[in-house]
């Protein structure tokens, strides 16, 4: 099953030290070796962004900072993982090594029919690529 790791954090303006980007390129390295991390990117602040909207046909863009925002996307993942749980476990050792703030998992889907109708029923769902990939 493939998911979506969103992190949200309070924007500080500060970069991150040297030691603690080691320690998250060791999470980083570890975690693709145990083929639990697929794809992981950091975001710059939001002064250099946009927010783009489209309501009633009109689009409006809004440059950043956004300072109205008590969290912004920090970044995101994509897991290969068996389960949500699995999931959740990957957001917990992130958020350690991270110091703080939240990991929204969202399952990410794959095209498959059966996968979006199970997942209105609240059934727990794997996709028949994570299956086939076995």
């Amino acid at each position: 099953m493939r998911f979506l790791s969103i992190y949200k954090s309070v924007e500080t303006g500060v970069p991150p030290t040297p030691e603690h980007m080691a320690a998250m390129g060791q999470l980083i390295e570890q975690e693709m070796k145990t083929g639990v991390l697929v794809s992981t990117e950091g975001c710059l602040p939001t002064a250099l962004g946009a927010r783009v909207r489209l309501d009633n046909a009109k689009v409006t863009v809004t440059d950043g900072p956004f300072t109205e925002a008590k969290e912004v996307v920090g970044g995101f993942a994509i897991l290969e993982v068996a389960s949500k749980a699995e999931a959740i476990e990957a957001a917990k050792r992130f958020l350690k090594v991270a110091g703080g703030g939240e990991c929204e998992i969202r399952q990410i889907y794959v095209g498959d029919p059966d996968l979006w109708e199970k997942a209105q029923r609240g059934e727990a769902v794997e996709s028949k690529h994570a299956q086939s990939a076995r």
